[in-house]
């Protein structure tokens, strides 16, 4: 998803109605990560609505606009993992009944609900960073290098769990 350079310029200089339309067009894939990589949809909800809010207060020092996306993802990211920080151990599960309810209008995958399930259950299994760095990578598209960057890793460790994270996936998935 490329955002619109003209649209960021028009939200930094203080347009509400283009910050409502970046909004728009970035929130439901925001959601979508921050569930994926939290499992539960109200802390997703309140991880991508303060991201939001610090994005309003920071947009101006934003210095490159088409680099909007990866800022704000960034800004999520960091909001991700301090929320990790906050879970037990006991409380790190994928409700896969709320990220079925994410494709039940038939886009994205298309993927029969028994397979979906067993892929939500299987990733909810992974580390927290682990399921992160999956998610941004399948779903998402990001390169290892770009996540790296997102979650403020070296590169080669998101490399290698990236290629160790898959790996136990296929596991799961095979079993």
């Amino acid at each position: 998803m490329n955002i619109d350079v003209d649209l960021v310029k028009s939200a930094k200089q203080g347009d509400e109605n283009s910050f409502a339309m970046l909004y728009d067009e970035v929130s439901l894939p925001m959601y979508k990560y921050a569930l994926y990589s939290l499992g539960n949809s109200y802390d997703a909800q309140d991880v991508v609505s303060e991201a939001f809010l610090d994005a309003l207060k920071g947009l101006r020092n934003l210095r490159d606009e088409s680099a909007f996306k990866p800022w704000i993802m960034k800004i999520l990211s960091v909001k991700i993992k301090r929320k990790i920080r906050e879970y037990t151990v006991g409380r790190n599960t994928v409700e896969i009944s709320e990220v079925d309810n994410l494709y039940s209008d038939g886009s994205d995958l298309d993927r029969d609900v028994s397979e979906r399930s067993a892929a939500m259950e299987a990733l909810g299994k992974l580390t927290p960073q682990e399921r992160q760095i999956v998610v941004l990578s399948t779903m998402y598209g990001y390169t290892t290098k770009e996540i790296a960057g997102l979650l403020g890793c070296p590169h080669g460790t998101v490399s290698s769990k990236l290629h160790r994270s898959l790996g136990k996936l296929r596991t799961m998935l095979a079993e």
